[in-house]
């Protein structure tokens, strides 16, 4: 082997290419094609979409693994471990599986770069191939129409939300976002919508090429009834439908999108009601609204786009009630950080500025004048770490207080390591 472990694989997959993001298929499809010359695939569900895209992943992941089915699994990016990107029947693969992919793709690539998430889009398609899936759901890293995941068609694409964010490399408007975000349509395939006001660039494209697309609002709707919820789409009915386990309002929406899914997927992979209703109730995703008991309460999630962020805010409204909020914030420099920080600023009473040893992130000092210019409250920076800046908020929250941790999945990460290797009570 090239390397003896993973961790050696990955550090040398980060400098293999000039650039993290290089958008575009012709790199990658040439050692897919060389790595898979037969084009041997599972059925495939693409999902895209600007957020709500692990939400989906995982709930169709639950619900078809509730069925019976053998079901893989790729997201990006992972939390604590690379293993999380690709999960086999729920669970990470392990190391010798991914580093004997890694092999594999080396062995073939000859002269032809690959960025890191083009080797473990690889990775992933050729593990799965290997596993006698009966389907792999591929989450889609960026944007869709030039996203390594889309050299593989899909039988059934999902979009679940059109919003600003990437502009650097997918545009400036949701009319032009969308556009790439319905790339992953194919012509005489399904594809669902799960936005209910997307831009007509996606109702266009699928139009364009022929796609039999189905429309949150249009096609498929759902209906709240107390603690249970109504489902009516292409396909029939179905009621009395458990709350969505994942928290959120905005869970409806994606949950709504899954189920016109799992109806579009019927023919080949049925599912019984008793299937999406234990799937709907067991859906885990580390970092999406999770809230760690405690005193004070802990409420983590990677929304880093003021898309995510609204709907963030939406739900911290409910959730804070009278309680005071202390904020630990980074986000990466290339985000709309003045939109984010303006969604939420309201609801927070104080900020804590986590500084993040990577390259793209905004450094405390860039954060400064961007919460003096909104008028901030009480800003804390100085940290070392993020560590220090965890350890400091927590010594100055009140108890009955929430700690919010939120713009980036990469602080995410660093705080659920920290509750890894120092767990609550113990």
């Amino acid at each position: 082997m090239r390397f003896s472990n993973l961790g050696e694989w990955l550090a040398w997959q980060e400098t293999l290419h000039p650039q993290a993001i290089d958008l575009g298929l012709e790199r990658v499809r040439q050692v897919y094609c060389a790595l898979n010359p037969a084009q041997e695939r599972p059925f495939t569900i693409t999902v895209g979409g600007t957020n709500g895209k692990g939400s989906c992943v995982a709930a169709l992941d639950a619900i078809l693994r509730r069925a019976g089915y053998r079901v893989g699994a790729y997201t990006s990016p992972h939390i604590l471990r690379y293993n999380e990107r690709i999960c086999i029947g729920g669970v990470p693969v392990d190391d010798a599986a991914i580093c004997a992919s890694f092999e594999r793709i080396e062995a073939v690539r000859g002269e032809t770069t690959l960025s890191f998430f083009e080797f473990g889009t690889l990775a992933a398609l050729d593990i799965f191939r290997r596993a006698e899936l009966d389907v792999q759901i591929l989450e889609v890293g960026l944007g869709g129409r030039l996203d390594a995941v889309n050299i593989v068609d899909a039988d059934v694409a999902l979009v679940a939300s059109i919003g600003i964010d990437h502009e650097e490399w997918l545009g400036l408007t949701r009319e032009a976002i969308g556009q790439e975000k319905a790339g992953i349509f194919r012509r005489g395939r399904t594809c669902v919508l799960g936005d209910p006001e997307a831009p007509a660039t996606v109702l266009g494209h699928a139009e364009a090429i022929g796609a039999d697309l189905l429309v949150q609002g249009r096609d498929f709707a759902f209906w709240r009834d107390g603690d249970a919820w109504i489902w009516q789409g292409r396909g029939g009915d179905r009621e009395m439908l458990p709350k969505p386990c994942l928290r959120g309002d905005h869970q409806y929406l994606n949950m709504s999108a899954v189920l016109q899914v799992i109806e579009a997927v019927r023919p080949q992979l049925p599912v019984p009601a008793d299937a999406v209703q234990a799937g709907l109730a067991n859906i885990h995703l580390p970092g999406r609204f999770q809230i760690i008991e405690g005193e004070p309460t802990v409420l983590l999630d990677v929304a880093h786009n003021p898309h995510a962020v609204r709907v963030l805010a939406d739900y911290l409204r409910q959730f804070k009630q009278e309680r005071p909020v202390h904020a630990v914030f980074a986000m990466m420099r290339d985000k709309d950080i003045r939109g984010v920080l303006g969604c939420i600023r309201e609801l927070v009473d104080d900020w804590y500025l986590a500084p993040l040893q990577l390259p793209r992130a905004a450094t405390p000092e860039t954060l400064l004048p961007v919460f003096a210019e909104l008028g901030a409250l009480e800003v804390h920076h100085g940290f070392s770490d993020a560590a220090e800046a965890f350890a400091r908020v927590h010594r100055n929250a009140e108890n009955e207080s929430i700690i919010l941790v939120f713009g980036s999945f990469f602080l995410v990460a660093e705080y659920l390591a920290r509750i890894e290797s120092n767990p609550p009570n113990t």
